[in-house]
């Protein structure tokens, strides 16, 4: 039986389970005679392997994905100025569900992994290299905690008993003595700017920014709307906002029918995915027959659609289907934004006020 692969990647040991874990192995795909002579325990462990399969199959290289990619890349090899420089920051900003997070994670590993391979896993001082640090905020974050998050993932032993300004103290020491040179701040937008104590916390981002030779990712939903990059300020007053000078904003857009060339991305989304399912009765095509039909369930929202087809592979498996049908999605329910926006879609689908999917397929 499959152990759970727990870690979290608030941690450094979770972090480095994450950036150094093999490909997963994909489970073999049975015909039904040699699925039907498993017996209950063999039968049992190949579907958990299965479910196990479809939940993390990978990441497929989306338009999306891979232009932020290449916009991070740019801002890190730039970043390479001598300590008494401010660095600038990327602030990854878009609705929930668009991936901003899993782009986030994706470059850091890669980033860690290159640093891991170009440099040593000690640095000449004889210290753990850790070259990526990454924290999530909460909705109580304060000015101590958040120092406290970066101390806790180093796993610094002084993180209970000290106050904040010397936990900033023990980050920065974390931070040169690891080498660290990438640092990710997930959920940003959980600072309230109206609140003293958000407003301190924006105000120690930039300090940690002028303090700490990294350069740092920040991952958030709609801050700009929340005035997030004009540091809370108004009128004549956001001249003097630091942070729109300092932060590249990187936004993520949903997957779009109204252009052949976003057409041909949902269609190359679909090909991708269906060759990695692990089902006996599946075949070439059968999602991207349904290409319309997904997009109706998620709006094009990429983590509505995988939420969608690895529950419909745990129900095809579940109840012997073995194929992603429209009856196995049918019986599938999703987060409430695309359940309230699925009549819609369909409607201005069905009216011809969104294109097909498939309509200029060849």
């Amino acid at each position: 039986m499959r152990q759970p692969n727990l870690f979290s990647l608030s941690r450094k040991e979770g972090w480095r389970r994450f950036a150094d874990a093999p490909p997963r192995q994909r489970p073999e795909t049975l015909t039904r005679t040699r699925l039907a002579a498993l017996g209950e325990a063999a039968a049992e462990d190949y579907n958990d392997s299965r479910h196990d399969w479809h939940a993390n199959f990978g990441i497929v290289q989306t338009p999306q994905l891979a232009g932020i990619h290449d916009e991070l890349e740019q801002i890190v090899a730039s970043n390479r100025q001598d300590g008494d420089r401010i660095r600038s920051a990327a602030v990854i900003d878009a609705l929930p569900g668009l991936g901003k997070t899993t782009i986030a994670n994706l470059f850091g590993r890669e980033f860690d992994r290159q640093q891991m391979r170009r440099l040593s896993t000690v640095t000449e001082a004889g210290h753990e290299r850790i070259p990526v640090f990454r924290v999530g905020l909460t909705s109580n974050t304060t000015l101590r905690t958040l120092n406290r998050m970066i101390c806790e993932y180093y796993g610094h032993p002084a993180t209970d008993r000290a106050n904040a300004a010397a936990l900033a103290s023990h980050a920065l020491d974390c931070v040169l003595s690891c080498e660290t040179q990438l640092g990710i701040i997930d959920d940003i937008h959980f600072i309230d700017l109206d609140r003293r104590d958000g407003l301190a916390v924006s105000n120690h981002l930039k300090w940690l920014a002028n303090e700490l030779p990294v350069t740092f990712i920040y991952v958030g939903v709609g801050l700009a709307e929340r005035r997030f990059f004009a540091d809370g300020l108004t009128g004549k007053n956001v001249a003097l906002a630091q942070t729109a000078r300092r932060w590249t904003r990187l936004g993520v857009d949903p997957f779009r029918l109204d252009t052949d060339e976003g057409r041909r991305h949902w269609r190359s989304l679909l090909k991708t995915s269906e060759h990695r399912l692990v089902l006996t009765d599946h075949r070439p095509g059968m999602l991207l027959r349904n290409a319309d039909y997904f997009f109706e369930r998620t709006s094009g929202h990429i983590g509505s659609y995988f939420t969608l087809l690895m529950r419909a592979c745990y129900r095809a498996i579940r109840t012997g289907t073995e194929a992603v049908t429209r009856e196995v999605l049918d019986g599938v329910r999703l987060d409430e934004a695309s359940e309230q926006a699925r009549q819609q879609l369909a409607a201005a689908m069905a009216h011809g006020k969104i294109t097909s999917a498939l309509g200029d397929a060849s």
